[in-house]
């Protein structure tokens, strides 16, 4: 009989890429995740991992196995799955990566619904890009996640998740309040002389703003980059930068910038993803009710008159 808990190692190998990686993400030693393969290999008679570089890489036969391991997982999930829906009560654990937008305009008032409806329930909540949750709660590391998609720009798709639409947004261009620099701008092509302020490279966001600043003629001067979207803001209001940014970042807070509508009228699309085999489990269903009617109750933004 072979271990579970050895072919999960080996399945993590094959995700992760490296031992080391494998004992960060299962908080391994890299020296008991070598032992416990290396056994792997005794139990199944035949050579599993192969020396390249300073790497390891993986024989046909321990990707055959890692193909059963992934229907193995996925079977016990659905296991799980069933028995909780079994019970009277809904409760357990759910791990949530989220997008900085949806957190600050989505979470505080579903974990408020949580507690208030699902007690039993214990909801972690982690910030990630949105690409690297998807692929992370592929790997196990999340349960649910909730990620965007601009227009044009399809988020990675994996074969295990599950992709349910929560809602979406305008993207429109905020300029400083008048009287500061840039606040005459009218439209992205007049924004061609201002400083930018974007999210950092290989965040989709970015990608999605620099192909806006391209359609209308020219290359975007990125004079500041950052994530944190309250510091973005911060920039505009100041009048030290213009960027292109999604409705739901004004959620629950007053408007201190100029909001401008676009041409095309661009939306970006939130959505959530779990796999498969868990996406029935109550604990999960009840954070995507909570998540819906938060959804539902944003309210585009009202700008200052």
């Amino acid at each position: 009989m072979l271990d579970l808990r050895r072919l999960r190692l080996l399945r993590e190998l094959a995700i992760r890429g490296t031992l080391a990686d494998v004992a960060a993400a299962l908080s391994y030693s890299p020296s008991s995740v070598s032992q416990q393969l290396a056994l792997l290999e005794k139990e199944v008679g035949v050579e599993l991992l192969r020396k390249s570089g300073r790497r390891v890489v993986l024989t046909p036969q321990a990707e055959v196995l890692v193909g059963h391991t992934a229907e193995l997982l996925e079977t016990l999930e659905r296991a799980e799955s069933d028995l909780a829906a079994s019970l009277t009560t809904v409760s357990g654990s759910v791990r949530v990566a989220v997008f900085q937008s949806a957190a600050l305009a989505l979470m505080p008032e579903a974990l408020t619904a949580m507690k208030r409806d699902y007690p039993d329930v214990r909801v972690e909540m982690v910030q990630r890009e949105p690409e690297t949750a998807l692929y992370e709660t592929f790997a196990r590391d999340f349960d649910l996640v909730i990620a965007e998609q601009y227009p044009g720009h399809a988020a990675p798709r994996h074969a295990e998740l599950d992709h349910i639409p929560l809602t979406e947004d305008a993207i429109r261009l905020a300029v400083p309040p008048p009287g500061l620099d840039y606040a005459g701008i009218s439209s992205v092509a007049e924004a061609s002389g201002a400083a930018w302020v974007m999210e950092p490279r290989g965040a989709a966001s970015r990608h999605w703003a620099e192909q806006a600043c391209r359609r209308a003629g020219f290359e975007p001067d990125v004079r500041y980059e950052t994530a944190d979207l309250q510091a973005q803001i911060r920039l505009i209001e100041s009048g030290n930068a213009v960027a292109l940014m999604p409705d739901l970042v004004w959620t629950g807070r007053s408007v201190p910038v100029q909001l401008l509508d676009l041409d095309d009228s661009p939306r970006r699309s939130i959505f959530t993803s779990a796999r498969t085999a868990g996406a029935r489990r109550p604990a999960v269903l009840a954070v995507r009710e909570v998540l819906g009617h938060a959804a539902a109750g944003v309210r585009p933004p009202q700008q200052a008159q």
